[in-house]
């Protein structure tokens, strides 16, 4: 395995994936071939995307290591990269466009409870707790590089992409501090540090690791990997909790990507080089950036453009970025790392496609929850298309979808949105697929957090409350649950009408008695919701209401649809029979709706 950026085997890579070559794969038995590097698809909002943690999805050779599956816990559980392999089928039966897998490089070895994989440890090496044989790998790491490759390989074959999760900001607790301080509070200059040997003891002599490195044969398990980055000035070194989120991300040591000398930044260097190879290596299709907003916009553009100028020169003509930019509320912070920086009169174009949205998550999983009603949901979205008009990027506001990636659970939340009631674990099913709908429905490139299709419905005060080991639930991979073949019959809804895609989006005036017709402002309350592409109109209708249904009308296009009109059902969460035809209603074009508690309906005209 290489240990260093200049490696031959790292230029091999890279030239490798330039020379491309014929991939072939066994899928269900028939031998299937592609080209590689797999091609990018023309636009990603044709896909949605599945999010799933390497150590809590599946293990085909044993049961979860500690405790119950939906026990919440801190240490490894035993997901591997094999399990996936194992589970493409059934992702793949699901609608699933793309997989975007937690990170799999080496995190700090010697802590047996970091299980996440945002600790990174060595920027070139999977990590070997995430493979079929642990100890071989770490023996050999070529096993390593072998099994992930051949999940990506036969996620190709099978028509999905692969998405790996990185992280920019910070490595693993790759030193301690003065005081024998695994984490220290913010200084406004460096601390000494005691870098950490191969078992994970700081040692008193190693406070600076160059001087170390290059007198000393270090162990792979020791201090930071590749060997660019052993350099005490590649680390920040001054605690956590600074200001403008500057500092350590808890114990995990924050790298210096401000460190300029000369024309260059070597930090940044270092990491753009590291991910390039990924791509190379592991034929990779985009990168979702952790933390991102804790890193200086300029190097979330100089990222972005240079992995994408590094796919294009390999055939990757769309490669894929978005970044965590946590923030329920603020539209403008989002705003700063997607699309076009508003600080530049040019309208330089920024390096990050797309940013998780957090923003409408909230909005969504409130509305559905009866906390908020449909018409705040609404006003958001027309704040954040001033927003979107003020940068001048957009010829149409249907553009905007491809600039999010929208969700309702993740792995950060203590939560998830579904709750299984005990007395009735159904219950709330349709409540949870109104919110799909939502999702499915909305603008952006939905993803679904794993397990969302099994009905997991963690709660606690804690993250590790929802993340479950997904293969010890009974049944955990269940084709015939209600959850899952609502979210494909959602899929196949969303692959067949463009206008889910591309369309433009306009949330719509309901009425209870044809005569009176207005935003929906209570909550409980309906959720109307319309896109529209050239003459094509779907819409999404449905009622927040637990306990009572809906009948009423819907606005709709004049333009685009007369009286009598037929209307067509694509989808019902409940089954409930849509309705035929358009009709006029105090002067508006309406289709009339009837719907039970927490329906959702999606309907077509013409």
């Amino acid at each position: 395995m290489p240990s260093s950026l200049s490696d031959p085997s790292v230029a091999a890579a890279i030239r490798a994936a330039r020379q491309g070559s014929v991939v072939t794969v066994q899928v269900d038995g028939q031998a299937v071939s592609f080209s590689a590097p797999f091609r990018s698809p023309e636009d990603w909002r044709d896909q949605w995307i599945y999010f799933l943690l390497v150590d809590r999805f599946n293990n085909p050779n044993g049961p979860p290591a500690y405790g119950a599956y939906d026990s919440p816990e801190i240490r490894l559980q035993g997901g591997t990269l094999e399990g996936i392999r194992q589970k493409l089928g059934y992702l793949k039966g699901l609608g699933t466009g793309a997989i975007w897998i937690s990170p799999v490089l080496k995190n700090w070895p010697w802590n047996s409870d970091f299980w996440g994989g945002y600790a990174t440890q060595d920027f070139l090496t999977i990590e070997p707790r995430f493979t079929s044989n642990p100890a071989a790998a770490k023996a050999n790491p070529a096993l390593g590089d072998q099994e992930f490759r051949k999940l990506v390989d036969e996620a190709h074959a099978r028509g999905m992409y692969v998405i790996l999760d990185i992280v920019l900001n910070h490595a693993s607790d790759v030193f301690n501090y003065q005081g024998q301080q695994d984490s220290a509070a913010w200084s406004n200059s460096p601390y000494q540090v005691y870098w950490r040997d191969q078992t994970g003891t700081p040692q008193g002599n190693w406070t600076d690791i160059a001087t170390v490195a290059a007198n000393t044969a270090l162990d792979p398990d020791a201090a930071i990997w590749p060997k660019e980055f052993q350099r005490n000035d590649f680390f920040r070194r001054q605690g956590a909790d600074g200001p403008d989120n500057q500092g350590d991300f808890s114990r995990m040591k924050e790298l210096a990507t401000y460190l300029q000398s000369g024309p260059h930044f070597p930090v940044r260097d270092a990491l753009i080089d590291a991910y390039r190879y990924l791509i190379a290596k592991f034929d990779i299709d985009g990168f979702r950036i952790d933390t991102l907003m804790y890193v200086e916009r300029d190097f979330a553009r100089t990222f972005g453009n240079a992995m994408r100028e590094f796919a294009l020169s390999i055939g990757k003509k769309n490669f894929f970025t978005f970044g965590e930019v946590w923030e329920d509320d603020d539209e403008t912070k989002i705003d700063q790392f997607i699309g076009s920086d508003t600080s530049d009169n040019d309208r330089e174009v920024i390096g990050v496609d797309a940013a998780i949205d957090f923003p409408v998550r909230k909005r969504i999983v409130q509305t559905c929850l009866n906390q908020i009603s449909p018409k705040e949901l609404s006003d958001h979205f027309d704040y954040r298309k001033g927003l979107e008009k003020q940068r001048g990027l957009l010829t149409s506001h249907g553009e905007a979808s491809r600039y999010f990636v929208t969700f309702l659970d993740n792995h950060d939340l203590p939560s998830r949105m579904f709750y299984a009631d005990p007395g009735n674990p159904k219950k709330y099913e349709p409540q949870f697929t109104l919110a799909l709908a939502c999702l499915f429905c909305l603008q952006g490139v939905p993803s679904i957090y794993y397990g969302n299709e099994q009905g997991l419905s963690g709660h606690g005060s804690a993250r590790e409350s929802v993340r479950e080991c997904l293969w010890g639930k009974p049944s955990a991979f269940d084709p015939a649950h209600t959850l899952y073949v609502a979210i494909q019959k959602l899929s196949q809804v969303r692959s067949t009408n463009p206008a889910l895609r591309y369309g433009r989006q306009y949330f719509r005036s309901v009425s209870g008695d044809g005569i009176a017709f207005g935003p929906s402002n209570t909550n409980p309350g309906i959720v109307a919701v319309s896109r529209i592409l050239n003459d094509q109109e779907v819409i999404l209708v449905g009622t927040t209401d637990t306990a009572n249904g809906w009948n009423g009308y819907v606005v709709i296009d004049a333009d685009l649809h007369a009286d009598g009109a037929p209307v067509t059902q694509l989808f019902s969460n409940v089954n409930q029979p849509g309705p035929t035809v358009t009709t006029t209603r105090a002067g508006n074009r309406v289709v009339a709706i009837t719907l039970q508690p927490m329906e959702a309906k999606i309907l077509a005209f013409g």
